[in-house]
């Protein structure tokens, strides 16, 4: 079996003179997963890394970097989850957490809950000697300055030797967002999914991508013998044709195909694996 990873850096616009830098960006995150995966490591560890790399990018919107809501501040949400197990752990409205995705991923296995939030998952965090910060430290001047980026989410989903599968999912949210919104990040079937079949992660509306459960749909696509490119351009059409957003998705599935799809301006993309050489698009 041959191992696999493939990361996106979020859906929709960006500055164009920032192209390049988010595309080598997710190439350093696809790289980190990559180490991970060549030394005989999990999936979940490789997802996971990945993530914390693209989380502490100031490019990215996700930790570092975060757009701001309504009051100019951050609040993030992240996801994990183990496709082998179906086991997951997610924070939603998070705020001081320099990695969300670590959180997460101590929720899931340390906790018996899937999803903790706001005040509740900081101190859990604090229980569990997992990075806090001053929230100022995640805010970069751009965003400051109300500098509108793409949707806002990072995600990375991997596939290691042993066949296992899984997804991580990191994100600020939107723009002027109202305190307390929830997006489709740390929602699993949303934007988050891994099982047996296939491993997902979705960028874009998230509200819409709500609606339309893109990661289970696409999960899905793939468990009906449908090839990832097939099921990633197919779960995309079926975005686009029941809503007005612009969204993203990656996956991989047990095969060790990649899809990857978008029907947004931009999705920065970086993929590694033996199977297949460097792959870099946007």
């Amino acid at each position: 079996m041959t191992f696999a990873i493939i990361v996106h850096g979020g859906a929709g616009e960006v500055a164009p003179d920032s192209l390049d830098a988010r595309k080598q960006g997710c190439r350093v995150a696809a790289e980190a997963g990559a180490v991970i995966l060549r030394r005989g490591g999990s999936a979940l560890d490789a997802a996971q890394a990945s993530v914390e790399v693209l989380e502490n990018n100031p490019l990215f919107n996700a930790g570092t970097g975060s757009t701001l809501n309504r009051e100019g501040r951050v609040e993030s949400d992240a996801a994990i989850m183990d496709g082998s197990t179906l086991k997951a752990g997610a924070v939603a409205a998070v705020s001081g957490i320099r990695n969300p995705i670590r959180l997460a991923r101590a929720v899931m296995e340390r906790s018996p809950h899937i999803l903790l939030a706001g005040e509740g998952a900081h101190r859990f965090a604090q229980q569990h000697n997992i990075e806090t910060c001053n929230p100022e430290e995640l805010v970069v001047p751009e965003q400051r300055s109300h500098w509108e980026k793409e949707h806002g989410t990072v995600g990375a989903v991997a596939l290691d030797a042993e066949g296992r599968m899984a997804a991580a999912t990191s994100t600020g949210g939107i723009f002027d967002k109202l305190p307390g919104r929830v997006g489709d990040t740390p929602l699993i079937g949303c934007g988050t999914f891994a099982d047996t079949h296939a491993a997902v992660s979705c960028t874009g509306s998230g509200e819409d991508i709500i609606r339309t459960t893109l990661a289970r749909h696409a999960a899905y696509l793939v468990a009906q013998d449908l090839d990832a490119v097939t099921a990633a351009k197919q779960a995309i059409a079926y975005f686009a044709a029941h809503t007005q957003g612009d969204a993203g998705i990656i996956l991989k599935s047990r095969k060790g195909e990649l899809g990857y799809a978008r029907n947004s301006l931009y999705m920065p993309v970086c993929a590694l694996g033996f199977s297949e050489d460097l792959i870099l698009d946007a």
